[in-house]
């Protein structure tokens, strides 16, 4: 622990709030720019993101915790040249401490364009999610929420492991970041 988390720590942050924080402050990272590896900021170029789940921008129940709790199929396409690996965050902008995450892929090989219900590309690997299980970990609405599915385009590996810290992989994706996309959906009890 640093000084600095100690200071915090006596002050009456338990540590779940500390970890929170450096979630927090690497989930704004990655709202914002990518390196692109030479250590100036650039603007991530726009990818494309959908499902043949979502209609009407709803999640269905069959991929929350109502249901069956898989993970719904994704399909992106525009990603740059350069693109090494994808990362994958599923989030819930509405949740009381943001951003929740529900499940953090990477490692996604260049050539995937797509992850299947219920599946994960072959050789990618799960980061620790806000639940502190490394998976997809579906979402339980009580009341109307906002789900991003957002895809990375990386010019690296991450070459974490599978169960790596959240915010140690949210760090490594804001850092090699050169494209972006995302689709938003809602979900209902």
């Amino acid at each position: 622990m640093t000084s600095g988390q100690s200071r915090i720590r006596r002050r009456g942050w338990p540590a779940t709030r500390c970890a929170a924080a450096a979630v927090l402050a690497a989930a704004l990272t990655l709202a914002g720019c990518g390196t692109a590896g030479r250590g100036a900021p650039v603007a991530p170029r726009t990818m494309s993101v959908s499902s043949v789940a979502f209609s009407s921008s709803v999640l269905p129940q069959r991929y929350t915790c109502h249901g069956a709790g898989i993970n719904p199929p994704l399909d992106w396409s525009g990603a740059p040249t350069g693109t090494k690996s994808f990362a994958l965050v599923v989030d819930d902008s509405s949740a009381p401490i943001t951003p929740y995450i529900y499940w953090l892929v990477f490692d996604i090989g260049p050539g995937t364009t797509d992850i299947q219900e219920d599946s994960l590309p072959t050789g990618a690997r799960q980061a620790l999610n806000s639940a502190g299980t490394h998976g997809y970990n579906a979402p339980c609405p009580t009341h109307s929420h906002w789900y991003r599915f957002t895809v990375y385009a990386l010019n690296t590996w991450l070459s974490q492991g599978n169960g790596a810290s959240l915010a140690t992989v949210l760090t490594a994706i804001a850092s090699a970041t050169i494209g972006r996309g995302r689709i938003v959906v809602n979900g209902h009890p």
